[in-house]
């Protein structure tokens, strides 16, 4: 077979600019064909590739490692339309060595192609920051309200109140609350299972309520299935890394330790890591020390910023990362004025006083400062959450740790949800 590959010239990317358009093909989770004239109809994902295939010769790799298929559909649509398909795919030459009429072609639509790449990559990206913007509102919500679904005791506040309780007294753990994410959605999905009487962790169907409930407290089965790939949106793991399910970084992890744990570590030294500060090279052990410096050389009070804008933590990760940005683009973050060096920002910084000049939050605090200017920033590692959630960390100190099932250990290990939590348990113990 004989196969070429055309490269057009790499676009500029951008996302649909309907935004209601984009909302509703991201919540149906359908999307129209991206060859075909109309936009109707909308289809559901394998029905859509297999149109793709058989009548338009279209193959798309990967494309489990899409984060948003509508949105892809949807940007190749618009690109098709300006460009000759060969200018984007693989054409793929079937039966080459035989007759015309048996010759076919297809084409090959995948990440090797640099703008299908960078497209993949963005919706992974935007994907992640819907993720961890859900997760934080998640966490501070205290209008949670809802009943266990083992006994219909009603909680209401955090939703950290109802998983610690299922885990505590009906040893049914599916979770740290910082872990989870869509948490309600996550709720209605094990009680619509319990109420078809279903299984949560074998997924048997019962006669009735009461045969369920014997099963799962005997078989220690009040936990979910790893194997049933469900669950994989709730976890915020699962969200990390490009294409990689929480298994598939747990054996990356486990292979690395397996190849290193022969290694002798007798001349091995640890290298602490020292915090650098915000605005010059000086490095230090502790914060508490990097926090003096920082308030006694460059005027800069974090922990007054922290307290006037009641900052909780990703805040202060992103106000770090805007500050280490703009000082970077050698720009004051207090006015945006612009410099041409570093060493003139930071002159200007002190003889304006806009060291503690913080602009509204609407400008940092935006998804893009969850990641950090400097991969290495020790700053970010040890910030602290605000002063009301540390007393709740007090609060709860001593509240026991209630561990998975360990009746088999050995079947945990490879099938549990939660078996990197697992390794942190057995080693406590």
């Amino acid at each position: 077979n004989k196969t070429q590959m055309h490269y057009g010239q790499l676009m500029p990317l951008s996302f649909p600019e309907d935004p209601g358009s984009s909302a509703s093909l991201s919540s149906t989770k359908a999307a129209p064909c991206a060859l075909c004239p109309d936009l109707q109809p909308l289809w559901e994902k394998d029905p859509l590739l297999k149109h793709l295939l058989l009548e338009h010769k279209l193959v798309i790799a990967d494309v489990r490692l899409v984060a948003d298929f509508p949105r892809y559909m949807m940007y190749w649509r618009r690109r098709f339309a300006e460009q000759p398909l060969t200018d984007f795919c693989s054409v793929i030459q079937t039966n080459s060595e035989g007759p015309v009429e048996k010759q076919e072609q297809y084409f090959l639509l995948c990440d090797a192609l640099p703008e299908d790449r960078i497209l993949r990559e963005q919706l992974q990206q935007r994907r992640l920051e819907e993720v961890l913007e859900q997760q934080q509102r998640e966490r501070e919500d205290i209008t949670f309200q809802r009943a266990c679904m083992f006994c219909n005791e009603e909680f209401k506040g955090n939703r950290s109140l109802l998983l610690n309780h299922m885990a505590k007294e009906h040893a049914c753990n599916v979770g740290l609350p910082d872990n989870i994410v869509y948490c309600d959605e996550f709720l209605d999905t094990l009680e619509k299972k319990l109420d078809s009487l279903q299984c949560l962790y074998c997924e048997k169907v019962f006669r009735d309520k009461t045969t369920l409930k014997d099963h799962m407290r005997k078989k220690q089965h009040r936990k979910i299935s790893s194997k049933n790939k469900e669950y994989d949106r709730f976890y915020v793991i699962n969200y990390l890394e490009l294409g990689k399910t929480w298994e598939e970084v747990q054996s990356e992890d486990d292979r690395e330790l397996a190849e290193d744990q022969d290694d002798d570590w007798s001349d091995w030294q640890a290298h602490p890591l020292r915090v650098v500060c915000l605005f010059c090279e000086h490095q230090s052990d502790t914060m508490e020390q990097i926090y003096a410096h920082m308030e006694e050389t460059h005027g800069f009070d974090l922990h007054k910023i922290k307290a006037d804008f009641n900052l909780k933590f990703y805040q202060q990760v992103k106000l770090v990362n805007y500050i280490r940005r703009e000082l970077h683009q050698c720009r004051c973050y207090g006015c945006q004025e612009k410099f041409v060096s570093r060493e003139e920002v930071l002159r200007h910084i002190v003889d304006t006083t806009h060291a503690m000049k913080i602009p509204e939050p609407s400008t940092w605090d935006q998804p893009q400062y969850y990641f950090p200017t400097y991969e290495n920033d020790a700053l970010l590692c040890a910030l602290s959450d605000s002063d009301s959630e540390m007393e709740e960390a007090e609060r709860c100190r001593g509240v026991p740790v209630i561990a998975e099932d360990v009746s088999d250990l050995q079947e945990l290990r490879h099938n549990s949800a939660l078996n990197h939590l697992l390794k942190a348990g057995t080693s406590a113990r």
